[in-house]
C-alpha cells in the first residue's frame, strides 16, 4: 500500500509543463517530443510526484489547459519557487518564458528540469541567467528539497552557479523505493480537469500513471532510459501500484480506461501475472506499453484482467534496421504477438519510424508492407528524432549525418533533420505521407474507421475533429515537400 508522504512546509511551488507550441505535448512525461499529428495529450506525471511532496504546489500542465505564456507568467508571480519541465524542441521558448517569469518577479528561483537539461546542463543554465538550477535525471527529491529550504551546495543532482563557474553536484542514485512517491492521482484531482487529456487511441477521458521506471531495453533512440529513468528497472509493490489504481476509480467515476504509462508495463511475465490477477477483481477498462516478446500466456491473463489496447513500437519491418537499434526483437516475433492478440481480441496501436540507420527506400517498403501484414488497429508513422543524449544521436553526429535544420516547424510538428547518403530530408518526409495514405486509405480500414464513427456516439465528434487535424498536417506536410523540390 501507499506509505503517507510527509510535506514539508517551505517555498511556495508551481510545477509546470510550459506552454510552447499550440498543441505542443512534448514535455512532463511525453517520450514523442512534438505535436502530434492529431492533438494529444499525456498526463504530466514526473511533475505529479514532487507537487505530491511540497506542501504548498501547484501542478499547472499549460498545454492541455490552454493557458497562454502570460497568464502562465502572471500565476508565477503567486510562487516563490518555479520547476520547469523542458524539451530539445521547446526549450527556447522555455528559457524566454523564465525570462518573462524574473522580469515580473526578480526573486523567483527557477528549475529547469527533463531529458534536455539533464544531458546538457552546463550549456542549459549558459543559455540564461534566468535558470537558478538544474535538476538532473530523476528530481523528485533535487527539487523537493530546494522547495524545503536546503542549500544547493547540499542537494545531489543539480547544477547551478557559484562564484563565476557552474558547479555539478554528484549525480543523485536512482530512485529505488517507488512506493514512498504520493500517488500521481491525487494531485491530478486536485490541479488538472482530467476531461483535457485525449489520446486518439485511448478511450476518454482516460488516467494514466507509472507502475516502474526504467527500461532494460537498449534501443538506441530511446530517450527515457538513456537520459530520465535509465536501464536499470525498478518496481512498484504489485499492492502500491494496484492502490493507486483503486484511488483513481474513486477519484474519477467518469474515467473510462486507465493507461500504465510504463517503458515497458510487460517488461517480466511474473510481474505481469501477479498484477493481474490483481487487478482482475476490479473488473475496469485498462492498457498499456508492451513489447513484442510478451508470451500468450501474458496476453491472457492481461485480457482476463481488463486490458484492452497495446502500444507497441514494432519501429521497422527490416531486420537490418532493427539490429541496428538494438530493438532486442525481431520481425518473426512482432508476426506471432499480433497473431495472438487479435486470437484474444486485444486491440494494438502500432508505432513504426522512418529514418534509421540502414534505413533505406528498399527498407521503407518493407516496414510498410510489414504495418500492413501486422494489421494493428491504428498506426503513428514518426520521422526518427535523434536526441541529444541518445546513442542515436552520437551516431548520426559521428557520421555527419545530422543537418542544421530544426527538428520541429513553428508549430512544433516534426521535421527530418537528419539526411543519410541516398535518402534525403524530403524522401523521409514523404514517406511518411506515403505510409499512412498506404495505411489508412485501404477499403476495409475506411470502413473501419467509419463504423466506428456511426456506432460509438461518444467519440464520433472526436474523431471528426482527429481526421480534420490529419488531412490538415498531410497539406502541410506536401507544402513542405513542394517547397523542398523547387529548392
Amino acid at each position: 500500500m501507499s506509505c503517507p508522504v510527509k510535506k514539508i512546509s517551505g517555498m511556495k511551488t508551481l510545477l509546470l509543463n510550459p506552454p510552447s507550441f499550440e498543441n505542443f505535448d512534448g514535455g512532463a512525461s511525453s517520450r514523442y517530443q512534438a505535436t502530434r499529428e492529431i492533438t494529444s495529450f499525456w498526463y504530466p506525471v514526473w511533475l505529479a510526484y514532487p507537487a505530491g511532496m511540497i506542501a504548498e504546489s501547484r501542478l499547472l500542465d499549460a498545454p492541455s489547459h490552454g493557458v497562454s505564456p502570460e497568464d502562465t507568467v502572471a500565476i508565477s508571480k503567486e510562487y516563490d519557487f518555479v520547476v520547469i519541465f523542458t524539451s530539445t524542441p521547446g526549450f527556447r521558448s522555455d528559457i524566454r518564458l523564465a525570462g518573462m517569469m524574473k522580469a515580473a518577479k526578480p526573486d523567483i528561483k527557477i528549475a529547469f528540469v527533463g531529458p534536455h537539461v539533464t544531458i546538457r546542463p552546463e550549456q542549459s543554465l549558459k543559455a540564461s541567467e534566468a535558470i537558478d538550477f538544474v535538476a538532473r535525471k530523476e528530481f523528485d527529491y533535487s527539487v523537493t528539497e530546494f522547495a524545503q529550504g536546503r542549500n544547493m551546495e547540499e542537494i545531489a543532482g543539480i547544477s547551478f552557479r557559484k562564484d563565476g563557474g557552474i558547479v555539478h553536484n554528484p549525480d543523485r542514485p536512482a530512485l529505488l523505493d517507488l512506493d514512498a512517491l504520493p500517488f500521481a492521482v491525487d494531485i491530478y484531482k486536485r490541479d488538472l480537469d482530467i476531461t483535457r487529456y485525449n489520446i486518439p487511441y485511448l478511450h476518454h477521458p482516460y488516467v494514466s500513471f507509472y507502475t516502474s521506471r526504467g527500461c532494460p531495453a537498449q534501443c538506441t533512440f530511446c530517450l527515457w532510459p538513456q537520459t530520465m529513468s535509465g536501464h536499470q528497472w525498478r518496481t512498484r509493490s504489485s499492492d502500491n501500484a494496484v492502490a493507486e489504481v483503486r484511488k483513481a476509480l474513486e477519484l474519477f467515476p467518469e474515467a473510462r480506461e486507465i493507461f500504465f504509462d510504463d517503458d515497458t508495463f510487460t517488461w517480466q511475465k511474473s510481474r505481469v501475472l501477479e498484477i493481474c490477477g490483481k487487478l482482475k477483481p476490479l473488473k475496469f477498462t485498462w492498457s498499456c506499453n508492451s513489447r513484442v516478446t510478451a508470451d500468450y500466456e501474458t496476453l491472457k491473463a492481461m485480457r482476463e484482467a481488463g486490458c484492452r489496447l497495446l502500444i507497441v513500437g514494432f519501429e521497422s519491418g527490416d531486420p537490418t534496421v532493427l539490429k541496428n537499434i538494438k530493438k532486442g526483437a525481431t520481425v518473426e516475433q512482432a508476426l506471432a504477438f499480433m497473431k495472438n492478440c487479435k486470437r484474444l481480441g486485444l486491440t494494438v496501436h502500432g508505432d513504426f519510424q522512418i529514418g534509421h540507420p540502414g534505413e533505406t527506400r528498399e527498407s521503407i517498403e518493407r516496414t510498410m508492407r510489414f504495418a500492413m501484414q501486422l494489421d494493428p488497429e491504428t498506426i503513428q508513422v514518426s520521422i526518427s528524432h535523434p536526441y541529444p543524449g541518445t546513442e542515436f544521436y552520437d551516431y548520426l553526429e559521428k557520421h555527419h549525418y545530422l543537418t542544421t535544420a530544426e527538428m520541429t516547424d513553428e508549430l512544433g510538428h516534426q521535421l527530418p533533420n537528419i539526411q543519410y547518403p541516398g535518402l534525403t530530408r524530403q524522401e523521409i518526409v514523404e514517406a511518411v505521407e506515403n505510409f499512412y495514405a498506404r495505411y489508412y486509405f485501404r477499403p476495409r480500414i475506411v470502413f473501419r474507421i467509419v463504423r466506428r464513427a456511426l456506432f460509438d456516439a461518444r467519440d464520433r465528434k472526436r474523431l471528426y475533429k482527429e481526421a480534420r487535424e490529419f488531412f490538415q498536417l498531410r497539406s502541410k506536410r506536401k507544402r513542405f515537400l513542394t517547397d523542398q523540390s523547387a529548392g
